[in-house]
Formats: structure tokens, C-alpha cells, sequence
């Protein structure tokens, strides 16, 4: 039976505050949750402040250890996805006193500079364009590339200011109407579609999805109090966009493209925003995937999501995750409930650099400073560094594990908390066709939740028959790599 909103809820108050005796999980060998497509994060804002460093390009997109401000190594997270974000503002002014408007409590470090800088022409090689723009966040998609982030896509928060209606790319006056003025719907389509292109001719890189809208149904965008960019768009609104950006990217030679939509901040918008498409074939056949955020945190109904997206043939992405609890015990929590009931093959974390607690490692992309990394990097490092693109995700039967198998290599990664009591977990992998040999070796990784352990490895775990077990303290994120493991 499907889970109910109340069963959600209460899965994760049993996560987070039983104490459980000793645990067998069995891993389904038979099953299939899909062909992993790997981790991310979005550029938009860290990058625009900090894209010029080595360093963080390694920290983020490679596995190697890196020197981090010269007091930490880091075990790189080797994410394999970065999202761009096509800014919406300029300081131009247009005939001769159309200007951007600002909103009062904007944030300056999320105002991200945009490329269309006035509705002349749609020529990128005319004057109307200025391809210089964003420069750092555009080194960063560069370097990610270069180390192997081989998914690429392209969004946005926001049309450019002169394309809504109150000339203020944080939201329209009242937060709940759309701003996208009704005239510049193909306009948005065509600023995206020719960012799309000129990438692929000039800056080396291919954006393989681009999403169109950020939180549409959101009625927080609010222009006159707005701290970053963001829009409002009905459903109906999305719709017209989206017809008019499969026509734009198909017209420049990029029909395999992909267009997600329509990254919703809660599961349940999605899922509202899906059933009103659902009825337009046209719309239905532009959309290549459903994007999701994960703001609803441990409420929501994952699986009607999962099932609308299902039945609609489309993949499904946790496109931005992120929060403020430095010690990753609500990444797990909700990454966990992901996997279990959402069923993405990728999941993307917001802001990899960011203070209060809502960075992997803290910093401040105005000041632009950068302090350590914090305990929910190392948190996240157990499940980025181990399950990785390509590989099959299975069913682990139990809301505190998660499996994968990596059919070439035969080997099959188990990342599983205990929140309780401090405890052994069993895991069986008698499902299997083989398993490796009495007595091998498993090798396995341990984080501590909070504070304490952060990423060490160990060799001293030994499969018996077809099992093998391991004692987890209390709010332990642990990771198990089987070799010799198949089908």
C-alpha cells in the first residue's frame, strides 16, 4: 500500500527518535529503482563569488583528497552534475529610462548577471547581448566540466528584469501574480535557448537539460521584499513557456536537449503542477523530466510524485535540496526518505558553500569568506563517494538503508544510520547470485552525526556465508563496499 502523508510523518519521527533492537536488512537483488545519474550541486550563488578556485572545483567535482584553507583534507564528493543559472539582471539602461528595479532587501550576491540586456534584437552577436557577464559562475561550470561533470543543465530563478512586468526580477508586487509579461513568454524560450547554444559554440561545455521556471507556484516573490530573484508563473503561464522553449532549443539544432520542469519547492506542488499538465499532450511531450525540490522536508506525498512521473515515462530529479542543520542529520533523514519513496536518479544539493549551517562548508559569498567544512559534508561524502553514475539502485526494504550495485566491477554499496541506541546491523545478501567468498574483506566508511567521526575508513568487517554485520553508534552513517558481489 502506498504511504499516506501520515505514514511519512511518522517513518521519520521513528527514524529519528527509536531506539531499535539489533536490525537485519535484506537487500533485493531482483529489484530495480533505476540507473543512478549521480550528485550535484547548483553554481548560483557560490560560484559566482568563489568560481575562480581551484580548489573548491576539486573539493566538489573530483574523489582525489584536497588541502582545504590549509587545516582540513578533504575526500573529495567527485558530483557529477552542476546546474547554471542564467541570471535576470543588469544595470543597463534601456530608451531612456527603462531600468532594473531593485528590491530593497535584495541580497547582492544573489543578483546574478544576465546576458539579454534589452528587447533590440535577439541576435546574440548584436549589441543587445553581453557575453562577459557572470563571469565566475561561469569558470566554475567550466572547471566542473573539465573534472568530470558530464551533466549539465541550465536554469533559471527569474526571466531578465525587463521581460516582467514590475521591471523587478525578485517577484512581482504582491508576490502572488505572474510577472513574466504575457508578450515575453516567447522571449524567456528564446533568452534560455540561445544561452543553451552560444555554451555549446563558445564556452566548451553542453547543457544536456535546461529548466525553464524555479518554484513557479511559490507566492513567496515578492519585489518589494524580495533577497533574491525568483517568479511566479501559473500553471498556465509554464505551459505557453514550455511550448515555446521546445520549439526554440529544436529550431537551433538542439532537439535532444532535454527540458525539465518544473522544479516545485514541495512534492505536493509538484504533484498539483503535474496533474495540470497532464491533460495537454503538447505540454506532456516537451517536458523530458519532472524536477522536484526537496523544501517539504519530511512531509509531502513522495510516491504520488513518483507514480505521476512514472506513468508519464519521465525521470524524476531531487533538484535542490538544502537546509540549516550543520550536523547532516536532516540530509539523511530526508535523503533516506527520498530514496525510499520519491525514487530520483539524481539528487542535487543547493548551496555547497553558504553560512548558517545551510553550506557544506561555511562561508559568506558576499564577504567572500570561507571558513571549515562542516560535519553534514562528511555526511553527504558517504553517499556521493560510494553510489556513483551508472550503477543500480535496489531495494534495501528498510527506510534506514540504501543499496546499489555496480554490475561491471560486482559490487554492491550499502549506506545505512542507526539512530537509535547504539547496535549491530545485520545485512543479508542471500538474494544474490554470488556474494565473494567466505571471510573476504568489506571495507567500510563511518561518519558521526554531529560531531566526532568524520569520514574513516576501516578493513575489519568479514562476510560469513552471506551475510556480514556491523555495530553502529547512535547517529551513524555508515557505507560498505562487497566485492565479488553478482546477480
Amino acid at each position: 500500500m502506498a504511504p499516506t502523508l501520515l505514514h511519512l510523518a511518522t517513518g521519520l519521527a521513528f527514524l529519528t527518535t527509536t531506539s531499535f533492537a539489533d536490525l537485519t536488512t535484506i537487500i533485493d537483488a531482483t529489484s530495480n529503482r533505476g540507473t543512478w545519474e549521480g550528485w550535484g550541486t547548483s553554481l548560483a550563488w557560490w560560484a559566482a563569488a568563489f568560481g575562480q578556485r581551484d580548489d573548491l572545483a576539486d573539493i566538489f567535482f573530483t574523489l582525489k583528497t584536497t588541502t582545504h584553507q590549509s587545516t582540513q583534507s578533504l575526500p573529495g564528493l567527485g558530483l557529477t552534475i552542476a546546474r547554471y543559472n542564467a541570471g535576470a539582471s543588469s544595470t543597463n539602461t534601456i530608451n531612456p529610462s527603462t531600468r532594473m528595479v531593485v528590491s530593497p532587501k535584495m541580497i547582492p550576491s544573489r543578483q546574478v548577471q544576465g546576458f539579454w540586456l534589452d528587447w533590440t534584437s535577439s541576435s546574440p552577436s548584436s549589441p543587445s547581448w553581453n557575453w562577459s557577464a557572470d563571469p565566475n559562475q561561469r569558470a566554475m561550470l567550466s572547471k566542473a566540466a573539465a573534472r568530470g561533470a558530464n551533466i549539465l543543465e541550465l536554469f533559471s530563478n527569474s526571466p531578465m528584469w525587463w521581460m516582467c512586468n514590475n521591471h523587478n526580477p525578485s517577484g512581482s508586487d504582491d508576490g502572488k501574480s505572474d510577472n513574466l509579461q504575457s508578450w515575453n513568454h516567447q522571449n524567456h524560450a528564446v533568452y534560455l535557448a540561445t544561452i543553451a547554444k552560444y555554451a555549446s559554440e563558445n564556452w566548451g561545455v553542453r547543457f544536456q537539460s535546461v529548466d525553464p521556471f524555479n518554484e513557479p507556484s511559490a507566492t513567496w516573490w515578492n519585489g518589494k521584499t524580495g533577497t533574491q530573484e525568483g517568479c511566479h508563473f501559473e500553471a498556465s503561464t509554464q505551459a505557453s513557456v514550455l511550448g515555446y522553449l521546445r520549439g526554440e532549443l529544436n529550431s537551433r539544432g538542439l532537439q535532444q536537449t532535454v527540458i525539465a520542469a518544473s522544479d516545485e519547492s514541495h512534492y505536493d506542488e509538484a504533484v498539483a503542477t503535474l496533474n495540470r499538465f497532464s491533460g495537454n499532450a503538447t505540454v506532456m511531450g516537451a517536458v523530458g523530466r519532472v524536477n522536484v525540490h526537496g523544501y517539504q522536508y519530511g512531509g509531502g506525498r513522495r510516491d504520488a510524485l513518483y507514480d505521476l512521473a512514472a506513468r508519464a515515462g519521465k525521470k524524476l530529479w531531487q533538484s535542490e535540496y538544502g537546509e540549516a542543520d550543520a550536523t547532516g542529520e536532516r540530509l539523511v533523514s530526508n535523503l533516506l526518505l527520498d530514496m525510499r519513496w520519491l525514487r530520483p536518479t539524481a539528487w542535487v544539493y543547493w548551496q555547497v558553500l553558504d553560512g548558517g549551517g545551510w553550506g557544506l562548508i561555511e562561508a559568506d559569498n558576499d564577504r567572500k569568506t570561507i571558513g571549515q567544512a562542516n560535519q553534514k559534508y562528511f555526511v553527504l561524502a558517504q553517499f556521493a563517494r560510494h553510489i556513483r553514475p551508472g550503477m543500480r539502485i535496489l531495494d534495501a526494504g528498510s527506510d534506514y538503508a540504501i543499496a546499489a550495485y555496480d554490475q561491471q566491477a560486482g559490487k554492491l554499496v550499502i549506506v545505512a544510520v542507526n539512530w537509535g541506541d547504539p547496535q549491530y546491523i545485520n545485512f543479508d545478501l542471500s538474494r544474490f547470485g554470488a556474494v565473494g567468498s567466505n571471510g573476504s574483506t568489506i571495507k567500510r566508511w563511518a561518519t558521526q552525526i554531529g560531531s566526532g567521526t568524520r569520514y574513516a575508513e576501516y578493513s575489519d568487517t568479514q562476510l560469513s556465508g552471506t551475510r556480514f554485520w556491523s555495530r553502529f553508534e547512535k547517529k551513524m552513517v555508515q557505507t560498505f563496499e562487497v566485492t565479488g558481489v553478482h546477480l
